[in-house]
């Protein structure tokens, strides 16, 4: 890479940074190319992204973003993952790394918030955001449909009063 490759890199990946609300660091020494595919795709089925980047480089990509705070674990051989779900990618990267020993979750940073590998792990167990969007509308549908019948009830025990009396006259 020469300096201007370098600088566009850092660029790109600090703009990556400003969007995003979750990076994940990881050790990536000795996974084989085959593995390291398959998690890229794992990660890219769940909209995040894996990229092995030189640590230099991706340390100046932090400066200044409110992932800083990740710096200290880029050294050795390391791959950031990074997406605007944060579940998705701490879930994927923890499934990964129980079948592949090679493959180890350093920490990560969730906003300004830097967490260890305990960290990323709990936030793996967290339910994922379309779950919780589909609890969300759950828990603000069954009001409504309660709403709806006790507004009902009344309604319906007076229909069958009015129809008790015109069975009663008619009889």
């Amino acid at each position: 890479m020469d300096r201007m490759e370098k600088r566009a890199f850092v660029a790109s990946l600090a703009s990556v940074f400003a969007e995003t609300s979750f990076v994940l660091v990881a050790r990536n020494a000795g996974l084989t190319v085959a593995a390291v595919d398959d998690l890229r795709r794992r990660m890219k089925a769940v909209g995040a992204t894996y990229k092995v980047a030189k640590n230099r480089l991706a340390v100046r990509a932090l400066e200044g973003t409110r992932f800083q705070g990740i710096s200290p674990l880029l050294k050795g051989p390391t791959a950031l993952a990074w997406s605007r779900d944060p579940v998705a990618v701490a879930k994927t990267a923890v499934e990964f790394a129980k079948g592949n020993d090679k493959f180890v979750i350093l920490g990560g940073a969730l906003g300004e918030q830097t967490l260890d590998a305990e960290g990323v792990k709990a936030l793996a167990e967290l339910p994922s955001l379309e779950t919780l969007r589909a609890q969300l509308i759950g828990l603000l549908q069954t009001p409504a449909a309660r709403l709806a019948a006790v507004l009902q009830a009344p309604g319906g025990q007076l229909a069958r009063v009015f129809k008790a009396y015109a069975e009663k006259d008619a009889a």
